[in-house]
């Protein structure tokens, strides 16, 4: 039977432990209350963009710099978006095994031959990416402590320069995308070349007006894309901080609860092992009085 004494010191332990994912979670829901509040005014805004863009490259005779498509890609280059932070359940692991399982998929021998780059955001996403052996050509760890639209669009005009030089064919984004506390979509998306599905684009030549673009469709998506490619990263972030404080205070709330069972199961022991010390005691107590009067 377990000593008294260690039992308390663990009922003690795990109630501090309890405490603690208690205010994480707490803190958690908090951050999701304003994460949720950030994402879902951004979404609008970038749909928004895609349909304006949408509506300009079906105008007329549109080229843009950004829309220059090979027929092959040979060489890739991957923004991954984890946490900076862990204690969120499976939020890194199950986004990172998807994407190493779409890398297979999609560009079979890229990493091997050193076609596939990486730019990680959050210090999970680089560890584990680098642990593994992908070329990561840069990394933003510590990102999510001071998140800002400044920094992400840092980000983003790197792979777009790189894009427009040649080092790579496209650019793509894998990040988790919020849906509800319990549950994220895991997303791996094209951004460079910007391109759209023609069906999307035939919808909207049926369905809108004929516009005058001033000065002319071309020169608009000149200014317009780098936005555009801004926008797209910046949702991301938003999308993965929101799913990563939603993770989090899942996780917590699980933990909390575990712990709650842990307590329950430690106090019945703690009863048993007392109630077991007392009987001893107690045969000891009657063994010793009936010796004295033998």
């Amino acid at each position: 039977m377990a000593n008294l004494r260690d039992i308390r010191d663990r009922i003690s332990s795990v109630k501090s432990t309890q405490q603690i994912t208690k205010a994480m979670k707490m803190v958690a829901a908090a951050r999701l209350r304003k994460a949720q509040e950030r994402i879902m005014s951004t979404r609008p805004f970038v749909t928004g963009l895609e349909r304006v863009i949408a509506k300009l490259t079906t105008s007329g005779e549109t080229s843009n710099k950004y829309m220059v498509t090979k027929e092959v890609q040979e060489r890739v280059l991957v923004i991954t978006i984890g946490s900076d932070r862990g204690l969120c359940g499976g939020f890194n692991s199950n986004l990172f095994r998807f994407l190493t399982d779409s890398f297979v998929k999609m560009f079979p021998g890229f990493k091997e031959s050193g076609n596939l780059s990486l730019i990680t955001v959050g210090r999970k996403s680089h560890d584990y990416f680098r642990k593994r052996g992908f070329n990561v050509v840069d990394y933003n760890n510590g990102f999510f402590d001071k998140l800002s639209y400044e920094n992400t669009i840092e980000i983003m005009e790197d792979a777009a320069k790189r894009f427009l030089n040649g080092d790579f064919d496209a650019v793509y984004i894998g990040y988790n995308e919020f849906k509800t506390v319990l549950s994220q979509n895991r997303i791996l998306k094209k951004v460079l070349p910007v391109e759209f599905e023609a069906s999307n684009n035939e919808t909207s030549v049926k369905n809108e007006i004929d516009y005058i673009f001033e000065p002319n469709p071309s020169a608009i998506l000149e200014d317009i894309i780098p936005l555009h490619l801004n926008m797209q990263l910046w949702r991301a972030v938003l999308e993965s901080n929101a799913a990563e404080q939603g993770a989090r205070m899942a996780a917590m709330d699980n933990a909390t609860e575990n712990a709650k069972e842990i307590i329950r199961a430690l106090n019945l022991q703690y009863n048993q092992a007392r109630q077991a010390a007392i009987t001893t005691e107690l045969s000891e107590i009657v063994s010793g009085a009936e010796a004295l009067k033998g």
